[in-house]
């Protein structure tokens, strides 16, 4: 695990789960101006590396992230410009994210969970996305990528009114994809990285892709449908009872 100071992004990898760590306790885990700069450099390295199947996002500690630290900026720097560097970064992930919350998940918290093709929280956390508070537009690919999530309904009621929600809210708004009881998120997080680490690669790509839209890439995908053995490789663990083998990577 890597660190650096009171602020910092840790990761590790094991078992094909690389997992980031969003670690600032003094300030609920709001990232910095260099943290924000440092996760697509983190991000790129994760996802050239072979042995990572599934990343996970978290905070440390009982905080996912309580926005931007905004006493870390320089005179200079535009906060908009480093969230949606980062969270762009993070969207753009080729293989499936994750976003693991507990507590706060506010402002640019909140933007990079909604970046996560999957979210799963802990009962008591809590969502908000919140530049009215402070006359700030939000980004445009922003707004879009959370009404995409959620609908144009709670979009706009999350960013006109800069109030927060609990997650009880967020999961019916579609925020989130599964809540757990205090004390078994952990446990069910371990369980379903081992479940996607263990399914098709090739699969998850090209539903990632589809998924998000993308519609210049069909060909591309059927080719490499075609050149690969898992289809083969899943129908015959299917026939014998086994776990497949798949064998296709990026």
């Amino acid at each position: 695990m890597n660190a650096a100071g009171d602020s910092a992004l840790l990761h590790t990898v094991a078992d094909g789960v690389a997992t980031v760590v969003i670690s600032h306790p003094a300030k609920r885990n709001a990232m910095t101006a260099a943290m924000w700069r440092a996760l697509p450099e983190l991000l790129t390295g994760l996802a050239e590396d072979p042995a990572v199947r599934v990343l996970v996002l978290t905070g440390a500690g009982p905080t996912f992230c309580a926005g931007a630290d905004i006493s870390s900026l320089t005179g200079d720097e535009d906060p908009r410009a480093l969230a949606v560097t980062a969270e762009e970064a993070l969207a753009a992930f080729p293989k499936p994210t994750l976003a693991v919350v507990r507590g706060f998940c506010v402002g640019g918290g909140s933007q990079l969970a909604a970046a996560c093709d999957l979210r799963f929280a802990e009962e008591g956390a809590s969502f908000g996305v919140t530049p009215a508070k402070l006359g700030i537009v939000y980004p445009a690919s922003s707004t879009r990528r959370l009404a995409a999530l959620v609908g144009p309904a709670w979009a706009k009621y999350l960013l006109f009114s800069a109030e927060l929600i609990g997650a009880e809210q967020a999961l019916r708004a579609g925020f989130l994809n599964q809540l757990l009881p205090a004390g078994q998120l952990d446990e069910r997080v371990a369980e379903f990285t081992r479940i996607l680490a263990s399914r098709s690669q090739l699969t998850q790509a090209a539903a990632k892709e589809f998924a998000d839209g993308r519609t210049d890439r069909d060909g591309h995908w059927d080719g490499q449908a075609a050149g690969s053995d898992d289809a083969a490789e899943g129908v015959a663990a299917f026939l014998e009872r086994r776990p497949p083998k798949f064998t296709w990577t990026p």
